[in-house]
């Protein structure tokens, strides 16, 4: 079971997420303040932090600052009334993991959440099927050998680009599932470049350059590569 240190300081906001996540069977930790939340981080260990900006005391990015220089690996999620663009780009830089603003959605904040922790146990998904020691993949006519890197349509072989391949595998890998498009860049960044592309910009642009090749690579089958509105892309089951 994963535990969520919440670091909120409005009472009622804290216990309608404390509640909701303990009906998820997530583990719960709270803290209203930045002092509180960092003597707890150095008491216990944690899975996640939900974590609010506009703290009483000192704000909220000290602490993301403080966790990010102390605690490898440590998924934040920033929970904030802060909507301006700046504000996103500073937390994002500064080290969190994902950003929501307030008012928000709790269904699509359970959804962030999941997606963040579940990155978090899979730095690299490009070796998720070889470590499983799963040496190919099938999808209804769509069939991926992960020893080879190659993936064969109705027994026809696709040509694939490097990127196009570690997307496809993900989405096969995870079928039926989300595949955020931050789940999607951080695997990008951990991977070497493609051949000639050393300087290739990797982000949402690029990626819907590459989710739309793939559609057009899939057309002759009942695979479809659907866009999941605010969070990113499933590979539907066939």
């Amino acid at each position: 079971m994963a535990t969520i240190l919440i670091v909120e300081d409005d009472a009622l906001l804290l216990d309608a997420l404390t509640g909701q996540l303990k009906q998820l069977d997530y583990g719960v930790s709270t803290a209203s303040s930045v002092a509180q939340a960092m003597a707890l981080l150095q008491a216990q260990a944690v899975d996640g932090i939900i974590l609010d900006l506009g703290l009483p005391g000192a704000d909220g990015m000290e602490l993301l600052v403080w966790a990010r220089a102390r605690i490898t690996g440590l998924p934040v999620l920033i929970l904030t009334a802060r909507d301006g663009v700046d504000d996103r780009v500073l937390g994002l830089n500064a080290g969190a993991d994902d950003y929501i603003t307030k008012p928000f959605n709790m269904q699509e904040l359970q959804a962030r959440l999941q997606a963040m922790l579940r990155r978090a146990r899979q730095p690299a998904f490009t070796q998720a099927s070889s470590a499983a020691g799963v040496a190919s993949t099938t999808i209804g006519p769509l069939v991926l050998d992960h020893a080879s890197h190659a993936a064969a349509l109705n027994g026809d072989l696709l040509e694939l680009t490097q990127r196009e391949w570690e997307l496809l595998e993900l989405l096969a890998h995870r079928c039926g599932e989300v595949v955020t498009r931050d789940d999607v860049l951080a695997a990008w960044r951990a991977s070497p470049p493609e051949p000639g592309q050393t300087a290739a910009p990797l982000n949402s642009n690029a990626l819907e350059v590459y989710v739309h090749r793939l559609r057009k690579k899939l057309d002759a089958s009942p695979l479809n590569i659907r866009n999941i509105r605010g969070l990113g892309y499933m590979l539907a089951k066939p």
